[in-house]
């Protein structure tokens, strides 16, 4: 099984069309299984989306209608056009940039999505405020595995910080970790190099780091210099880069890879964040 992550950035990124040609083109290449998008986007005052772009998706009750520009539609269409049948969700959670409908949203290849459930993480449940957090996730036929895409806030934001919402997540699907696997695939705003906070957090409460247990593994990098809501936390970032996006499991795993992709060496830079590619193995 492949599983990739990606905080796509969408429709705020320059040279937007010629970025999600190049996503495109390393899908139809790589072939994941379960795709994990972050900040995905639409221009909220956008044309309604048409059937052509609806197709496949699973909508979830309670959200904004699809636009036209809608990142996950667009990416899904041309899956489509290239001969891949995708099944999708996309949960818009807050205004971004004063003009962004801003959400998650999951992709599955080849496979129906046959459960989704979307639920908050954060005190703010305000599509206004940018500090509002919510979380999807899916099962595809013939699975009893659970994926989600996530994106947390910070560790010391005073108002929402990581370790409030990490509780609410963790609380809402425990059950499901005690019946299958459970992937949690996304940005979690959790640098491994910064000692006694979110990354050890989670490692502390049982879950897998795919890249500490993969066979084959590169650097891990998933943002290399300085981005929005880091600018004035940790000095080194220009001189290491960070692990901002990871895969977890709740079980023991096998990886047969762990790639960063995406990343100006292995396939184009389509967005602030690079992607995180791994293959898992039966053992």
């Amino acid at each position: 099984m492949k599983l990739l992550t990606l905080n796509t950035h969408s429709l705020q990124e320059e040279n937007y069309e010629k970025k999600l040609d190049w996503f495109i083109e390393g899908i139809l290449e790589e072939r994941p299984d379960i795709i994990a998008l972050q900040e995905v986007n639409q221009t909220a005052d956008a044309e309604l989306a048409g059937a052509e772009l609806l197709e496949g998706q699973v909508p979830i009750p309670g959200s904004k209608p699809v636009r036209q520009d809608n990142h996950a539609a667009q990416v899904v269409y041309r899956l489509r056009q290239a001969g891949i049948d995708c099944s999708w969700a996309w949960l818009p959670i807050k205004l971004g940039y004063g003009k962004y409908d801003e959400g998650v949203a999951i992709l599955s290849l080849g496979k129906k999505i046959s459960a989704a459930e979307a639920f908050p993480i954060s005190k703010a449940n305000d599509y206004h405020n940018w500090r509002t957090r919510a979380v999807l996730g899916v099962q595809v036929e013939g699975m009893d595995d659970w994926f989600y895409t996530i994106h947390m806030g910070w560790w010391d934001d005073a108002e929402e910080p990581f370790l409030e919402q990490w509780e609410r997540l963790t609380q809402r699907i425990s059950h499901k970790r005690k019946q299958a696997a459970v992937w949690l695939m996304g940005d979690f705003n959790a640098p491994d190099i910064v000692p006694g906070q979110s990354y050890e957090h989670i490692l502390h409460c049982g879950w897998v780091d795919t890249y500490q247990v993969a066979a084959e593994k590169d650097f891990g990098i998933t943002v290399p210099d300085v981005i929005d809501g880091w600018r004035d936390k940790l000095n080194d970032i220009k001189r290491t880069g960070m692990r901002l996006d990871y895969i977890w499991c709740s079980r023991n795993v096998c990886v047969r890879s762990f790639r960063v992709i995406f990343n100006g060496s292995n396939r184009p830079v389509v967005s602030d964040h690079f992607g995180v590619l791994i293959n898992t193995k039966e053992k």
